[in-house]
């Protein structure tokens, strides 16, 4: 004879199983989710700091782009009823038993995968040598981020006027001239502080081939011009016509009111600007490269010459402060002045980056990274360098998304 088993056996048992019913996954994603989005940012973080600390060292970066996370769970339950025989009620040889234990098991499974690609390839590498066009430039001058930080993370130099070139590369021996850039570039985000200057696009008409004859233009080859973005204008008083192309040219607009400031007669001597412009067409690399060729009177445009994302990042590694013992030892190389003095990188690097060292783990970082026996960080609270870090992130993610191509992969299965 069965004894009657109790009604909160009963509810404890209909309870496990309505859990069984309920569904894994939004629970899931919901505790994991921000987790891995948290440990992706910062690992991301971490090797970007230690790709440009190896930079100071002269040592080649490397990277790992996380490709994809596969996350599995599982989960698993049982209910049962064991019986329970007592000496006083229990008679195991007729089959019979006074109670029973209720037993429920619960168990779960987390078992992400990761597939970590190597960022070697050369889609990769050409990208990263790859200077950011004129239009990335100006894109990147018009949004919040001062134009200060935007020139001097991706300028070599401005009409003719260094921004420590040198320093696009392993670190120099010599002290790189910069002053006069980072003069101008300080009156022109003052200028841009007071809402004195202005990115914006100038139509410009450029004639394609010579004059043609009235006789020689069909109302069909006006058409056929209209739809390739060239057009048929009369030349020669009507006797004649040119075929021109209508482009968009970036310029930049100063105030007419600020041309007498005091940041604006900075602004046009740093760069050899002629005075009393309100219009400066923008360019990359259409000047003569030679000071001789300087206009008395100066010139009428902005001429830029671009970094990569490899030289952006090189520059920025001058920011890395070498501790007293590497220098001793001659891993990194000392810059020297031109009198034989070790040269100050911070007169570069001033309010855009700096990276300090500690043989300790820091405590108050916003991103760090151990190398060669010491712990390279950004100050939690150097805004400067947080803002430049941000930057830099986004842009190594803009400029170096899209790979594309078979390449090796790293499929890590944890927790088996």
């Amino acid at each position: 004879m069965l004894p009657r088993i109790r009604p909160g056996l009963l509810i404890l048992a209909a309870a496990l199983g309505l859990s069984g019913c309920a569904s894994v996954g939004p629970t899931a994603l919901d505790d994991t989710r921000l987790q891995y989005n948290e440990v992706v940012k910062r690992t991301t973080e971490q090797q970007l700091l230690l790709n440009i600390v190896r930079l100071r060292y002269t040592d080649t970066p490397s990277s790992l782009g996380v490709s994809g996370i596969a996350a599995q769970f599982e989960r698993s339950q049982s209910v049962g009823l064991l019986p329970f025989f007592t000496a006083v009620g229990g008679d195991a040889s007729r089959g019979s038993f006074t109670a029973v234990l209720p037993q429920a098991q619960i168990m779960g499974a987390d078992r992400p995968t990761f597939s970590l690609t190597p960022l070697d390839d050369q889609e990769f590498t050409r990208k990263l040598f790859t200077p950011l066009p004129l239009d990335g430039v100006i894109y990147l001058a018009k949004t919040t981020w001062p134009i200060s930080k935007v020139f001097r993370l991706y300028l070599e130099n401005l009409n003719w006027v260094p921004n420590a070139q040198t320093a696009s590369g392993p670190t120099p021996r010599e002290a790189p001239p910069v002053s006069d850039f980072l003069r101008g570039v300080a009156a022109l985000q003052t200028l841009q502080d007071r809402g004195a200057i202005v990115f914006g696009l100038a139509e410009q008409i450029e004639q394609v081939g010579g004059t043609l004859p009235a006789g020689a233009v069909s109302a069909a080859d006006l058409i056929e011009a209209s739809k390739n973005g060239l057009e048929y204008r009369p030349a020669n008083g009507g006797r004649g016509w040119q075929l021109v192309r209508r482009t968009s040219v970036p310029v930049l607009r100063l105030d007419p009111d600020a041309l007498s400031s005091p940041e604006m007669r900075a602004f046009e001597e740093a760069f050899h600007l002629r005075p009393g412009i309100t219009e400066l067409r923008i360019t990359q690399e259409a000047l003569t490269p030679f000071r001789s060729a300087l206009p008395k009177d100066g010139v009428a445009s902005l001429d830029l010459e671009t970094r990569s994302l490899l030289q952006a990042l090189y520059y920025v590694s001058h920011g890395v402060d070498v501790p007293a013992e590497h220098r001793a030892r001659g891993l990194a190389t000392i810059t020297r002045d031109a009198t034989g003095r070790e040269y100050d990188w911070n007169e570069v690097m001033r309010d855009l980056f700096h990276v300090r060292t500690s043989p300790e783990r820091p405590t108050r970082a916003h991103v760090a990274v151990q190398y060669k026996g010491q712990w390279f960080y950004v100050e939690e609270s150097d805004q400067d360098t947080k803002s430049t870090f941000s930057l830099l992130v986004e842009l190594s993610r803009l400029e170096l998304a899209g790979k594309t191509g078979p390449g090796p992969q790293l499929t890590l299965p944890i927790g088996r």
